[in-house]
């Protein structure tokens, strides 16, 4: 009976210390999630606007009507801004992006000089226009785009002689010139969609002879004219496709 007394007692001592036993015990920690890591996926098309500012070298050089060189009249700067948009689609493949582009502006550009040849006579420059279609080549480093690209480009120009002093027009003349572009770009990605870059652009379309007419249409003078045009442009771009992909 006594034996029976003290295993009754060891057993209710054994049931009271196990709550208290289970409560000293550390709760069980589910382990955190791993960490997710974002890589920004340049691949699809775009769409965005641009706008910025440009300069184009211009240099007039005097022929006679049957091409025989008279002498130099010289150079001035065409500056001023631009608006415009383009239209593109890139795909990437590991860190390398590619891309085709076009791009269409409206400019404002304007110069003129004092011809040396003639000092009475002021002649001005203006680009009214331009388009770019161009391949880019890329590399990024997750939402941070550096690109380069070249291709073709088309300026509208127009040219004007005006009396001086007195500013009366004498003779004027417009062309659509076809040449060639190089640039290079760089974007940052700010949303799954956007981005925002700046790109520098030179546009080279070597030299043309025009013939400036006055206002009856009859032809007042010959001149070979160079053109060079540098671009600065800020860009905002949405692109369709290519979301920000996660990875764990």
């Amino acid at each position: 009976m006594k034996k029976i007394l003290l295993g009754a007692i060891g057993a209710i001592a054994l049931s009271l210390s196990a709550p208290a036993n289970a409560a000293d015990l550390a709760p069980y920690a589910k382990a955190p999630a791993p960490m997710i890591a974002a890589i920004y996926d340049w691949s699809g098309f775009y769409i965005g606007l641009n706008g910025g500012g440009g300069s184009a070298r211009k240099c007039w050089d005097n022929y006679t009507f049957a091409g025989a060189f008279v002498g130099s009249e010289g150079c001035h700067n065409a500056t001023g801004g631009t608006v415009g948009g383009q239209l593109g689609y890139r795909i990437q493949s590991g860190n390398w992006v590619f891309g085709v582009e076009g791009q269409g502006n409206w400019a404002d550009f304007s110069g003129s000089n004092t011809s040396v040849l003639f000092p009475a006579q002021l002649n001005r420059s203006r680009v009214d226009a331009f388009g770019l279609l161009t391949g880019q080549v890329g590399y990024a480093w997750n939402n941070v785009l550096f690109y380069v690209k070249g291709g073709g480009a088309v300026v509208s120009d127009k040219y004007d002689i005006f009396t001086q002093p007195g500013g009366v027009l004498l003779a004027s003349a417009r062309e659509t010139r076809w040449g060639g572009t190089v640039g290079a770009g760089l974007e940052v990605g700010f949303a799954p969609n956007w981005s925002v870059g700046v790109e520098y652009n030179h546009i080279f379309t070597g030299s043309n002879t025009r013939t400036l007419n006055n206002a009856a249409a009859v032809a007042f003078q010959s001149d070979r004219i160079s053109q060079d045009v540098d671009l600065g442009l800020i860009r905002v771009n949405y692109r369709w496709g290519g979301p920000i992909i996660a990875k764990y």
